[in-house]
């Protein structure tokens, strides 16, 4: 499952080894448009991946809990980005405790990208 968008997603080890660490920044293309269209592509990419969660129908399917947890992230920024809130030239680390949502990520970003 191939997640495309105005995001960088990568995951690494926490220093304590409990759970993962998702570092998320923005693509260049996406930092350097207008406030307007960043917000606009940035509700299209939200759009798209509701519509690419909900096209996996079983629950228990670890691209879609993956992707959930990026979709919940993606809600969260959109208001920021819209209302241009945000350094886009910043990462944010995200920690992932539980277990099994660590997993999801691992496995759904194994396949968008070798880690």
């Amino acid at each position: 499952m191939l997640i495309e968008g105005p995001l960088n997603i990568d995951i690494v080890e926490p220093a304590d080894g409990q759970g993962k660490i998702l570092t998320v920044g923005f693509q260049p293309e996406f930092q350097a448009l207008a406030l307007d269209d960043q917000g606009r592509n940035f509700r299209e990419y939200l759009d798209s991946l509701t519509q690419e969660v909900a096209a996996i129908t079983d629950d228990n399917d670890r691209d879609r809990m993956g992707m959930l947890i990026i979709q919940q992230f993606a809600e969260q920024l959109l208001p920021h980005i819209e209302a241009g809130e945000l350094a886009l030239e910043e990462t944010m680390n995200i920690q992932i405790g539980r277990d099994d949502q660590a997993v999801a990520l691992v496995d759904l970003l194994c396949r968008i990208k070798p880690l």
